[in-house]
């Protein structure tokens, strides 16, 4: 391909920007109304729409290959773009002179300085264009961008504009770079403007100036940083998504520099989608020596947008809204939404229900002392192997808009709380939070959490209730906040729930530790026909149709439970007087319940378990989307806690309640009876029920034969059963 006309490039980019009219409304000029905004101080950003371009390439003639070359070579047709747009630049009206700010005052001066200058004893450069700019220029990616892996980027796209997903690990604080640089001669006082296109640059020692050229003088020129022009700079570090790296490989990252406008748009832990130019970047200073021929590779920041809007920044547009509406009318919005996480696990619904729940999390509290009280749950999921506990953290994570996922044996306390690193940019000694920092008004999902040692695990005692990280080390001593939500999964203490232990051998967990979970859920893989016959035919349709089967309604998608629970959040209930009563007698009801248990106490009841069950009630009235909670958010709070504690007492009443055989039978007949509100029973379906059950032929004979000489059933002379009332 034959090298591009330059000045023939620029005059298409001036025809596009004057001659584009937007399809909605037709005959409005969309770039020629935001330069407009810029000249009148509105906007300090030009962004083109590649797929404006894209159009507009496509029906033009003589635009064939425009749009193929600006993403081939995007950063010469950027500059391209910014010089056609100094040229269309309206003038700036009269009216708004009164509002010139200092840049404007000094530009003036030196236009008027530059006016009167007289060429014969000085050198008259004239002032760059890029110091009169108040803009800079984006390219915006269309919807059908071709989303490439961070890893599959190389060194073919050099140049080239790429789009890709990754998770931002380190975001640096944002700095001043000088784009030109004024030098003053302290001899003559002319003025000297050095544009600055890299990282570096050697400024100039001598005054070009006719008098000082004259007069060989030797004075050096010394930088006027308010007549220079500086814009803001920010190094962010994205590294790829976990699902992206093959296997036996390590996540790589990539540093991208982000400018102007687009500054503080992240924060560490976001998963974004960045678009912008490949570009190399030569070592300098004493790395050049090191590195010699080798050069690093950075991304120029065109747009990065985020992958998941946080809560706070939720999609509120008019069809989301009615969309969310239509879900709020359905009579039990809180099991849908419940039934909405991970349909394809089977069953769970009060887990799903504290998921949910945690997912909303309750109203954080600051008294006027200062003192805060959290709002976020905390959960842990305590059960046999098998149960979908790694299940359900994944899909929360992907659920909530921010979501940090690790497990036990792989962190440490450094790698939870936060680490001392060295600013590649600067030098100097930086903090690098780790997950739980990064999940900073988020979830942090802990799996195997029994596995770490107990020196790593007491790094999250002051995450879980003061929610910060408090750090000592190599001479910076600060506070960091982590607002987050813990979801912890742990497996009993013998890796299988030991019935003849004690919940407390079982669990295994400091008690400081448990009484900081709002909830702690055991889940039994105990053995049931019934349950495992339904849960058999549930796998196997999910394995064969790659879906859940079919519910009594359709599930609702993770954008929209996450748009409903980010608008959920937006409100803040409070608790009516009328309820502190009913929800002290109750604390005081589950505190005399333990102290009368004794040793065989299921939990720790302390007083953070009251405000837990405020944390629940709150978080059940913002699903509602209300401001005050009701008592039947009380309730539910209390049936949840006590199904949690539950779950542990289940295991200890499983060992008086086995019965014998013969009762069990008669039990299992009786019990089908009375579901089908009937007193007869075939012997063909009482075999194949108590087969279900896994007695056999001789029982059920036996268990007729007992129980018929009581006079408690009747048999025909084909042993079909009728029940005497």
């Amino acid at each position: 391909m034959s090298n591009p006309d330059y000045i023939a490039e620029k005059e298409k980019c001036k025809v596009f920007l004057k001659t584009f009219t937007t399809t909605c409304t037709v005959g409005e000029k969309k770039y020629m109304n935001l330069l407009e905004n810029i000249s009148r101080r509105k906007s300090d950003a030009l962004d083109i729409d590649l797929a404006d371009l894209q159009e507009f390439c496509a029906e033009e003639e003589g635009f064939g290959s425009f749009y193929d070359n600006l993403l081939s070579n995007s950063r010469r047709y950027v500059s391209l773009f910014a010089e056609a747009a100094d040229e269309l630049m309206p003038r700036r009206a009269s009216d708004l002179m009164d509002e010139d700010d200092t840049f404007d005052i000094l530009l003036q001066q030196r236009e008027n300085v530059e006016a009167n200058t007289d060429d014969a004893h000085g050198s008259n450069q004239g002032l760059p264009n890029l110091l009169r700019r108040r803009f800079r220029v984006y390219l915006k990616p269309s919807v059908k961008s071709e989303m490439r892996d961070l890893r599959s980027i190389r060194a073919a796209d050099i140049g080239h504009l790429v789009t890709f997903k990754g998770i931002c690990t380190r975001v640096g604080d944002v700095k001043p770079l000088i784009e030109v640089a004024c030098l003053t001669c302290d001899s003559c006082g002319f003025e000297i403007y050095q544009e600055i296109l890299g990282e570096a640059f050697n400024p100039i020692s001598k005054c070009p100036s006719g008098v000082c050229r004259s007069s060989s003088n030797t004075k050096d020129l010394f930088l006027e940083t308010r007549a220079s022009k500086f814009t803001r700079y920010q190094e962010v570090k994205v590294q790829e998504m976990s699902e992206d790296v093959p296997v036996g490989h390590i996540p790589r990252s990539i540093t991208v520099q982000v400018k102007g406008s687009l500054t503080r748009t992240v924060g560490p832990g976001d998963i974004v989608v960045v678009t912008g130019i490949f570009l190399p970047k030569a070592f300098t200073g004493f790395k050049a020596i090191n590195a010699g021929l080798v050069a690093n590779t950075f991304v120029e920041a065109m747009s990065v947008t985020q992958s998941k809007f946080r809560n706070l920044d939720a999609c509120t547009s008019s069809d989301m809204m009615n969309t969310l509406h239509r879900y709020r009318k359905h009579p039990d919005i809180y099991g849908r939404l419940a039934q909405s996480i991970s349909p394809e696990i089977f069953g769970h619904e009060d887990v799903k229900k504290a998921l949910l729940l945690l997912l909303c999390g309750g109203v954080a509290r600051r008294l006027l002392d200062g003192i805060r009280i959290r709002g976020d749950i905390h959960v842990c999921l305590m059960g046999d192997p098998g149960v979908a506990k790694s299940q359900l953290l994944k899909h929360i994570v992907t659920v909530a808009p921010r979501g940090v996922y690790t497990t036990g044996r792989g962190s440490s306390g450094v790698g939870l709380t936060a680490s001392i690193q060295r600013d590649t940019l600067t030098g100097e000694m930086i903090l690098e939070g780790g997950a739980l920092v990064l999940a900073d008004n988020g979830i942090c999902c802990i799996d195997e959490f029994d596995k770490m040692d107990e020196s790593d695990r007491t790094a999250i005692h002051e995450v879980m209730e003061q929610q910060t990280v408090s750090i000592a080390k190599a001479g910076i001593t600060t506070t960091l906040n982590a607002r987050t939500s813990v979801l912890a999964a742990a497996n009993p203490a013998y890796g299988r729930y030991n019935l003849a232990a004690t919940p407390q051998e079982n669990i295994n967990l400091p008690a400081a530790l448990l009484s900081r979970f709002d909830l702690m859920w055991l889940i039994l893989d105990a053995a049931s026909a019934d349950t495992d016959m339904a849960l058999a035919h549930h796998v196997i349709h999910v394995h064969r149709e790659g879906r859940a089967p079919g519910l009594s309604f359709d599930p609702i998608g993770p954008a929209e439970l996450r748009a409903y629970i980010a608008h959920a959040r937006t409100f803040r209930p409070s608790v009516p007087g009328e309820l502190a009563d009913y929800i002290a007698s109750a604390y005081a009801e589950m505190r005399q319940d333990e102290l009368d248990a004794g040793e065989l106490a299921m939990g720790y009841t302390t007083a953070r378990t009251l405000l837990s069950i405020l944390r629940l009630s709150e978080a059940l009235a913002r699903l509602r989307w209300a401001n005050q909670v009701v008592e039947d958010d009380v309730n539910e709070a209390l049936r949840l806690i006590k199904m949690s504690k539950v779950s542990l007492e289940d295991s200890s009443d499983d060992i008086p309640a086995k019965l014998d055989p013969i009762t069990a039978v008669y039990t299992a007949l009786r019990e089908w009876a009375d579901a089908h509100f009937s007193t007869e029973v075939s012997y063909e379906r009482a075999l194949s029920l108590i087969v279900s059950k896994g007695y056999p032929k001789e029982v059920l004979d036996a268990c007729l034969e007992e129980y018929s000489s009581l006079d408690v059933l009747v048999l025909d002379g084909d042993n079909n059963i009728l029940f005497v009332e």
